[in-house]
């Protein structure tokens, strides 16, 4: 009977997540290219800062700012790079990458303050940037937060305006297409995009009467005025998930948008699975609000939901194992939009309990990562504040 309940439960699970989750697994919300694609076009086009946080990013800072200065964008358009106390030479690697392409006007490059207690580094530096944007002679309309690893096709900005325009959205952001070809990579970051999408289904985003709220930090466009009138990055200085809480933050102002592109995609490398166990193990346990209950309550849940399918299929018997197999075959199925996405074989489906395995183990470190006192540890600084 035991056994039972337990396929029977994780059965229901999947059967809610598939039918009754707004349809987060079918990865429908999409933002396609530029203005092109969208029905209608700003009647003007407003200005647009970009405010990018970097601290030691020389490897890939020069590819990101090449990308935005070949924006096909007719209205007002700068760059602020914030030098983040970088010791690798980000700030000379972006002033030369903007003075090849004769756009040295362009691009402002501030070099960050020292950290003040209570707050994390990347949010600091992006209020630096932020500051500097709207005390500027003539304040942006927008402004995109932008991670130093992301790479824009031309076309990006001009849609991401127009879609904002038209929505009358105060935020408007991409889940950029992360990079996906080492082993680690083809193994877990397919199902990172997944859960995401689980945990924040995107049609409860961006449907405004839903509390739910979600962006995703590389590629997030905002409203000047409706980001001041909410109290400025300041209002989130502390949060490791510093986009979805940014997203809540500027919901009840107005409606914001959350979307997958193939558009835009970040160049950080994840060779190694240690390299992702590092990504995740930054704010997973952040996620859960450092509580040991909900971490619990965490495990427990995965466990039933992506281990004891398989485990019911292969070693049950009865109906405990034709329930596994539904709960199974329906994780395979709901995994499949997302493989696609990424071009991997359907048959990784089948693998999502393993590397939901991996997921959880990472959940786990993050804990423990907390208890040692270097929860949130991101290029030397321990960010995760004490509760």
């Amino acid at each position: 009977m035991v056994l039972e309940a337990i396929a029977a439960l994780a059965a229901a699970i999947w059967l809610y997540l598939v039918f009754a989750r707004g349809g987060f697994w079918l990865s429908s919300e999409r933002h396609q290219g530029g203005p092109a694609t969208l029905p209608g076009s700003p009647p003007s086009w407003p200005s647009v800062t970009v405010v990018i946080p970097a601290r030691d990013e020389a490897d890939g800072i020069a590819e990101t700012i090449g990308s935005l200065l070949r924006q096909d964008y007719a209205g007002a358009f700068k760059i602020v790079l914030v030098d983040d106390n970088s010791s690798d030479g980000t700030a000379e690697v972006a002033r030369r990458c903007a003075g090849e392409a004769n756009a040295a006007e362009r691009l402002e490059i501030i070099a960050g303050q020292p950290l003040p207690s209570g707050w994390t580094g990347k949010l600091w530096a992006v209020k630096q940037g932020v500051a500097a944007a709207q005390s500027a002679p003539q304040p942006p309309d927008y402004i995109l937060l932008s991670d130093a690893d992301i790479v824009y096709a031309p076309d990006v900005l001009a849609g991401l305006v127009t879609r904002a325009v038209i929505g009358k959205l105060v935020l408007t952001s991409l889940m950029v297409k992360l990079r996906c070809q080492s082993f680690a990579e083809q193994s877990l970051i397919p199902a990172f995009i997944f859960f995401f999408q689980m945990l924040y289904p995107f049609p409860w985003v961006n449907k405004p009467t839903s509390a739910t709220a979600a962006a995703a930090g590389g590629c997030m466009l905002v409203r000047s005025d409706a980001l001041r009138a909410a109290g400025g990055i300041d209002a989130i200085r502390n949060a490791l998930i510093d986009d979805c809480s940014l997203a809540k933050l500027l919901k009840v102002r107005g409606p914001i948008w959350l979307g997958l592109t193939e558009r835009v995609f970040s160049s950080r490398p994840y060779p190694e699975f240690e390299d992702i166990r590092r990504m995740v193990s930054r704010s997973a346990y952040a996620q859960l609000r450092y509580s040991p209950v909900l971490l619990a309550g965490t495990v427990v849940g995965m466990a039933i939901t992506y281990l004891a399918p398989p485990l019911l299929t292969l070693f049950a018997s009865g109906p405990a194992r034709w329930l596994g197999l539904l709960a199974w075959a329906l994780m395979a199925v709901a995994f499949a939009p997302t493989l696609r996405l990424y071009g991997r074989s359907l048959l990784w489906g089948w693998a999502l309990p393993a590397i939901a395995l991996c997921y959880m183990l990472f959940t786990l470190d993050s804990a423990l990562q907390y208890a040692r006192g270097k929860g949130g540890m991101w290029k030397g600084r321990v960010q995760a504040l004490e509760q």
